[in-house]
């Protein structure tokens, strides 16, 4: 397994950071990282995502919603069976008044997770980190 792991605090409540987090249809105006989701933050449902990493690198994915609890956390995973999993995975915590914590992270599984360089590392995380600074941002706006 392997792990890439971002936290950010937010100035607005943990309600005010789910409604921007599971606002798919507005991602593209504010999301850098994740610029396009279609589908429903529903479990059991497939998403379709469209994402840009800083480096540039597009692409596309069909993850499965596999957890959906209100002001609190968001999953799904992405398979290609035996040889990739992917599972990103949203958490929000309370942190006082109006003030919320956000982990933001994705576990990688599989034969092809030893294949994943320090470079898609790192720009996946850049691309995480600039979610997290966009996301806080439009909260608090």
């Amino acid at each position: 397994m392997k792990e890439i792991r971002t936290e950010i605090d937010i100035g607005a409540s943990p309600l005010r950071v789910w409604q921007v987090l599971t606002d798919f249809a507005s991602y593209p105006d504010w999301n850098t990282f994740i610029r396009k989701v279609e589908g429903e933050p529903v479990e059991g449902t497939k998403l379709r995502i469209h994402i840009t990493t800083p480096a540039g690198v597009n692409r596309e994915y069909s993850p499965k919603v596999t957890k959906v609890v209100a002001e609190r956390e968001l999953r799904w995973l992405g398979k290609m069976p035996g040889l990739l999993s992917g599972e990103h995975i949203f958490a929000i915590e309370p942190a006082g008044d109006q003030r919320a914590h956000l982990v933001h992270r994705e576990m990688f599984g599989g034969l092809l997770t030893s294949f994943f360089g320090s470079s898609l590392d790192n720009d996946i995380k850049n691309g995480f980190e600039e979610m997290n600074k966009a996301l806080k941002k439009r909260a608090e706006g």
